[in-house]
């Protein structure tokens, strides 16, 4: 037996290591209920029409090759048309490198900017991948609490206590995934001043910036004045197109990342570059129609209303109200009575006996995410209301 890698032995993905017992489900004819992942393609909303003609004309007129590795120049001058537009903040081409998808930027920053040992705060629960790729790179994801009696804010004070030598970056997601989470202004600014104060760099991840349901979104760059942020975006949430993988990440500094920067452009070069055809459709999703964006909000709005209400009339689930994304992450009180092992156990047992399919809340984080899950608020009302009835049932059994 070929051994695997000492690297390989701590990858795991919650969010897609859940499918497996869930396939084996439908492979016996069992209907499943997916509450799991963030693809709203697999619910009922879909990709804007000229997004799609855009990228059959472009195989149509041979754009079939390869792209420069940074990206069209052509995109990245809409996105700095967006920024300048959407959030007060001027780029210049050199700055913006287009990627498969935010994993891809994020892989590429970690590699550019970690070394061994060198350490990252992140939130605490947060999207996998950030832990996932700075442990592969044999560096060390710390995580910082983010307090759910507050909408999941972020605990500024903790931040500042986790910060060592060994601080190369503070993560900020917003929208939040898994929490649903929005930052306030005044949070952002916090944040902006302690690493302006240790002079370390902030990553913050805006790919679900336009999905919000009651307040306005607030680019972490737009209110820096001289602390360095790069910022992860992409098409995938708000475009409606997860299965192009298109993402760009955006380098905001005064020179303080002169060579970080330059690094992960020449990482660039050697991945060669993202999709030709889906760059080019992303041209068209920018400079096109944006009326799908205000359909798209109220739809999820009217499901995160109903999803919060129905949750809190479950005996032993309770939850916060999400601001933005398209996630709700319920605390499962019942934990307390000891019924389940963990989360893991929970989500499995609701699997197994409702049929109904949600991501354990320690596959984001071991201390802050445990007796959670993590659901989408995607699925059609009648599919929400099926689901929660059966995991209602599932609780009264249980505690009965």
């Amino acid at each position: 037996m070929i051994p695997a890698s000492k690297r390989s032995e701590g990858v795991s993905y919650a969010i897609r290591d859940v499918i497996l017992p869930a396939n084996e489900l439908k492979k016996k004819g069992i209907e499943v209920l997916h509450l799991n992942i963030g693809d709203p393609n697999k619910y009922d909303f879909d990709t804007p029409q000229h997004m799609k003609d855009a990228l059959y004309q472009a195989a149509l007129d041979g754009h079939n090759g390869y792209t420069p590795s940074e990206g069209y120049l052509e995109l990245r001058q809409a996105i700095i048309e967006r920024e300048k537009r959407r959030n007060h903040v001027d780029y210049t081409p050199d700055d913006i490198c287009i990627t498969t998808g935010v994993t891809e930027g994020l892989q590429t920053y970690i590699n550019a900017s970690l070394n061994p040992g060198d350490e990252l705060l992140i939130p605490g629960p947060t999207y996998p991948q950030y832990s996932l790729i700075t442990r592969f790179m044999d560096a060390e994801p710390i995580s910082y609490r983010c307090i759910e009696k507050e909408g999941w804010r972020p605990d500024v004070d903790h931040i500042r206590k986790l910060i060592s030598k060994r601080t190369k970056g503070i993560v900020l997601i917003n929208p939040n995934n898994p929490t649903g989470a929005l930052y306030p202004k005044r949070t952002i600014n916090e944040i902006i001043d302690i690493a302006g104060e240790f002079e370390i760099p902030i990553l913050s991840d805006e790919i679900y910036d336009d999905i919000v349901f009651d307040e306005e979104q607030h680019a972490t760059a737009s209110l820096s004045k001289d602390v360095p942020v790069v910022t992860f975006n992409g098409f995938s949430k708000v475009y409606l197109c997860p299965g192009w993988r298109m993402g760009y990440t955006m380098f905001h500094h005064r020179g303080e990342l002169a060579e970080v920067e330059d690094a992960f452009m020449r990482i660039a070069r050697s991945r060669l570059c993202a999709s030709s055809v889906c760059q080019l459709a992303s041209i068209a999703a920018l400079k096109g129609p944006q009326d799908h964006i205000k359909k798209m909000n109220d739809k999820l709005r009217e499901r995160r209303d109903f999803s919060v209400k129905r949750l809190n009339e479950i005996d032993g689930i309770s939850t916060a109200k999400p601001q933005g994304a398209f996630y709700i992450f319920p605390k499962i009180d019942a934990m307390e009575k000891k019924i389940w092992k963990d989360d893991k156990a929970f989500v499995l047992d609701l699997l197994k006996e409702s049929h109904v399919l949600v991501v354990h809340g320690s596959g984001f984080c071991s201390t802050y995410g445990k007796d959670h899950f993590r659901a989408v608020i995607l699925p059609p009302m009648e599919t929400l209301e099926r689901a929660f009835d059966k995991l209602e049932m599932f609780m009264k059994k249980r505690l009965n």
